[in-house]
């Protein structure tokens, strides 16, 4: 039988539970699609060691959007209609009106990460100043990448950071690599089986999404590699898709593009969610360093990442079918590569 005093306990532990259930955290995140994956391990490991009941991201849209209902996040902010330019002022001169709409958008959160500024910079003493102008909560600033002579992979590299500035034990459970960081909905399937079929794909055979694109030249591998992967793909029987993103667009010519729609179809400038959708029907995915790439990684799909110049010790994608090929000639942007163009296609067709 209980006494009053079992009883008291009992209750203060579910008023501390629900207490803390309110509480919520955010996560600046400024980086664009692979930055913001690679931020998952970490957005997940904060609400559950420290039992949030929610947690946010602030960053660009385009990039965040599809992130709730589908991940660990529960909640995305834009930063582009907040004025943030503000905390980079000088700590003398930075001022805070009444009811700033700074202010309020940071109330909400007892636990506030940014990957903006630096440690012990302005923009940290100021953002500090501003959370905790309505109430107490803790900010960390986090250093974007591991050093150099230290190869750890980001995501781990993050999780660490918070350990240490928080006093966490190290044994805290933390995310697993090969979990799905992204899970698709049933919306989703449905989006992609109407691109497929709106581009007369979608037969059942195997799909292969090839994406030759990155944010920067010398991180793509030369276009013909693709291309004869993707041959030797159709050659089998397999249905291959290319999809070109705007950059991609503007960087390859006419001809090229010609070249690639004669060789298989060409999906060009769709939006993320509808890239998501494609992904979602795919049975396997090609691309370079990119943050497609990291999507197609965390969603489960089987993934074959091609790097050259970047370092996969560091910014390897996340998910439990992903394998990293290493092309590290100068020519990797420049010229085919023949054996590596068979190791992948045995990798496809195994």
């Amino acid at each position: 039988m209980q006494t009053n005093d079992n009883i008291l306990d009992l209750l203060r532990e579910k008023g501390a539970e629900a207490a803390r259930n309110t509480l919520r955290g955010l996560i600046l995140q400024p980086g664009a699609i692979g930055d913001c994956i690679l931020t998952l391990p970490l957005a997940a490991f904060v609400k559950k060691s420290l039992r949030l009941g929610g947690i946010d991201v602030l960053g660009h849209t385009e990039y965040i959007g599809f992130l709730p209902g589908r991940s660990c996040i529960d909640g995305v902010r834009s930063m582009d209609s907040m004025n943030l330019y503000r905390l980079f002022t000088e700590p003398q001169s930075f001022e805070l009106k009444d009811r700033d709409s700074l202010i309020n958008a940071f109330s909400d959160y007892a636990w506030i990460v940014t990957f903006m500024g630096e440690p012990e910079s302005s923009f940290e003493q100021n953002l500090i100043y501003t959370a905790t102008c309505s109430h107490s909560a803790e900010v960390i600033t986090f250093s974007m990448k591991p050093p150099e002579d230290r190869p750890e992979h980001v995501a781990d590299f993050y999780v660490r950071q918070f350990i240490e500035r928080t006093g966490l034990a190290a044994s805290s459970e933390r995310p697993r690599a090969n979990d799905c960081l992204v899970k698709t909905t049933k919306a989703d399937v449905n989006t992609g089986r109407e691109i497929l079929k709106e581009a007369g794909l979608g037969s059942g055979r195997t799909l292969v999404v090839i994406h030759p694109g990155s944010g920067g030249q010398q991180k793509c591998w030369y276009i013909e590699n693709f291309l004869a992967v993707a041959t030797g793909l159709a050659s089998k029987g397999i249905e291959v898709v290319f999809l070109l993103g705007p950059a991609e667009r503007e960087r390859f010519s006419g001809a090229a593009i010609n070249k690639i729609n004669s060789v298989v179809p060409c999906l060009t400038d769709l939006s993320l969610i509808r890239v998501l959708g494609l992904l979602s029907c795919s049975d396997g995915f090609v691309g370079n360093d990119s943050g497609i790439t990291h999507l197609a990684a965390a969603l489960g799909i089987k993934t074959l990442a091609v790097f050259g110049p970047t370092n996969p010790a560091f910014y390897e994608p996340l998910g439990p079918a992903v394998t990293v090929f290493i092309d590290s000639e100068e020519t990797f942007a420049e010229k085919p590569s023949p054996k590596l163009q068979r190791t992948l296609l045995d990798a496809l067709t195994a």
